[in-house]
């Protein structure tokens, strides 16, 4: 473990039990199209970002516990789980604005944004895009910030992807795919760590609408070199707001050197390795993730804000000043674009 988050005593909790009916699927429309969450708890918001392909039913297990202490809000992202899938934008950015709205029809305006992969960008966006509605942000096996990339994802976003996800539906294919990670997981592979995890992903895409808004969603940030997104450039404005990065050793989807070049990039922020675990910790280990959830949120005050500090960041802050060279570089390297 590498910290150096503010903190500030425990704060006292009352634990309240979570009933099932909270972690029904709700609903909101919002410019017109359906948005689908999962709210639960009470306490101060925390905002759970699911990656792609995935939905806000991967963090089911966990919002139980979570929401003894926390109003949990876990949504499902445009283009995913119960969501509409229009035909539209689906950029990091236009995900954070998505949130954001979402959020302002809960009359909730600041939260703790727990981002996995693809939602770890969407959190880090939102960050920059409404710093003063940022209270922390916790950064699990996130997108955004090398080039590299498993080399499946960068398959599918070539063209003629629509043929080989549907392919995988096809009588008896799930059968062969399933010993093939069988295999993977006997020869104790990376991948093999997060197939499961990965084909649960491909069965959440049972017909054409969804796979067309998961390949435009992957295409946004994935070309056939890798990431082509960044958050590397723009890291140094998380300073004096509370980071924590959560990571697998063995996430084959996003390499965990990318944890440690975030961390490097982040000023103050903490990082935790799960040991074995892939690139889903949270559910490799869900125990541990609540807890370090909880101990984080409870132990370091939200951001202070304010617009005089964040002018002074980006005057002085930017790539080219020494704090900022290491991810200067590494943007140099990966020949990177940025979200804007």
């Amino acid at each position: 473990m590498v910290d150096d988050p503010r903190r500030r005593p425990v704060r006292a909790v009352r634990l309240r039990s979570v009933g099932d009916a909270e972690l029904e699927l709700q609903y909101r429309v919002v410019h017109g199209y359906r948005r689908a969450f999962r709210m639960a708890g009470e306490g101060p918001p925390l905002v759970l970002i699911h990656g792609i392909g995935d939905s806000s039913a991967t963090w089911a297990e966990l919002i139980p516990d979570l929401a003894r202490t926390h109003t949990v809000i876990a949504p499902d992202l445009l283009g995913h789980g119960d969501s509409d899938k229009p035909r539209a934008d689906y950029s990091v950015a236009a995900y954070a604005n998505g949130v954001r709205d979402l959020l302002t029809t809960l009359n909730i305006e600041s939260a703790t944004l727990v981002g996995h992969s693809l939602g770890g960008g969407v959190a880090m966006q939102f960050a920059y895009q409404f710093p003063e509605r940022t209270e922390r942000l916790i950064l699990v096996s996130a997108g955004g910030v090398g080039r590299e990339v498993n080399p499946v994802l960068r398959l599918v976003s070539l063209p003629g992807a629509h043929l080989m996800l549907s392919s995988l539906r096809l009588p008896g294919m799930r059968l062969q795919v399933g010993l093939a990670v069988r295999l993977m997981k006997l020869l104790d592979t990376d991948l093999g760590q997060d197939a499961p995890d990965l084909l649960n992903l491909v069965d959440a895409l049972p017909d054409e609408t969804s796979r067309n808004a998961f390949i435009r969603t992957l295409r946004a940030v994935v070309d056939w070199r890798g990431q082509v997104v960044t958050m590397l450039d723009r890291c140094y404005l998380t300073e004096g707001m509370p980071t924590m990065l959560l990571w697998g050793d063995r996430d084959s989807v996003v390499p965990v050197r990318h944890a440690f070049g975030a961390h490097e990039a982040m000023p103050g922020s903490r990082l935790e390795i799960f040991e074995g675990a892939g690139h889903f910790p949270f559910h490799s280990d869900p125990t541990r993730f609540v807890s370090l959830v909880e101990e984080f949120t409870a132990t370091t005050a939200p951001a202070d804000w304010s617009r005089d500090h964040w002018r002074q960041l980006l005057r002085e802050g930017g790539p080219g000043t020494s704090r900022a060279r290491g991810a200067e570089r590494d943007l140099r390297e990966a020949s990177e674009r940025s979200a804007t």
